[in-house]
């Protein structure tokens, strides 16, 4: 049964994980939002209460 030698097996597994704990983490950490959810130089509004009558 050839599926179960180990030989070339192992060897990718290894490739895979060296890929996966080597390449891809500096990659996905230096990723960069393109719409920063809180600009450092954002101006804070105060806002007004509603002078609406409630009846």
């Amino acid at each position: 049964m050839p599926q179960l030698n180990p030989s070339p097996w192992f060897a990718i597994m290894i490739f895979a994980w060296l890929v996966f704990l080597i390449i891809i983490p500096p990659k996905v950490m230096a990723h960069v939002y393109p719409n920063d959810p809180m600009p450092q130089n954002a101006n804070f509004f105060k806002t007004e209460s509603w002078t609406w009558p409630w009846h």
